[in-house]
């Protein structure tokens, strides 16, 4: 039983490797459709007042369910397009490795906006824990993929940390409005830029 298990796990791997360029194709208009979701939704809090932990925490939940579904549609159309299966082994296996810290994220999310004001106003504090969180998603899936998704992966881990030793000198980051910047320079610049460099040496290894 147990040798029947190891060689499909050593089998999935091995597809996940061989696939690892494909993933890296599949990731330029993920990461392009996320990180333009992210800007926009920071300049929209420069016009719209979102300061409350509840408003905070259930607009940028939103946002990422948003981003999700975009994703979502995008990878099933990246399989329909290569004729896989859509739940695939390797599919479930990098499912498997984000649960633990997008569960852990979406519940501290869900109790700042359920708890709303009885929590003290820390929106900032809420951005840069997500901040972390990602990162440690991103290196747990980044495993099945090249080495970038980890080099992106660590910086948001040491970018959100070095954030956080900031705020903790210059009191003006521990705001609101402070948070919506964290999260779209993070989620929304972050993304754009690392989908940009993909989408542009995916299409020089193409033409080599």
């Amino acid at each position: 039983m147990e040798t029947n298990w190891a060689a499909e796990h050593l089998q999935v791997i091995r597809t996940l490797m061989e696939r690892s360029a494909v993933y890296r194709r599949a990731l330029a208009p993920i990461m392009i459709v996320t990180g333009s979701l992210g800007v926009c939704a920071a300049v929209v809090s420069c016009f719209v007042k979102i300061e409350a932990n509840r408003a905070f925490s259930l607009f940028w939940i939103s946002v990422s369910l948003v981003a999700g579904v975009a994703s979502f549609l995008l990878i099933r159309r990246q399989a329909v397009k290569d004729a896989e299966p859509f739940w695939s082994p390797p599919t479930r296996r990098v499912s498997q490795a984000v649960l633990p810290a997008f569960l852990i994220g979406l519940v501290c999310g869900l109790v700042f906006g359920l708890a709303g004001d009885t929590l003290p106003r820390a929106a900032w504090l809420l951005a840069l824990g997500w901040t972390v969180i990602y990162g440690c998603a991103l290196h747990a899936a980044g495993f099945f993929m090249e080495r970038g998704i980890r080099l992106f992966a660590w910086a948001f881990v040491i970018g959100g940390l070095l954030t956080l030793g900031a705020s903790l000198v210059w009191s003006h980051l521990q705001t609101s409005e402070a948070g919506h910047y964290v999260m779209g320079v993070f989620f929304g610049a972050f993304h754009l830029a690392y989908g940009v460099y993909l989408y542009f040496t995916e299409k020089r290894r193409q033409a080599a």
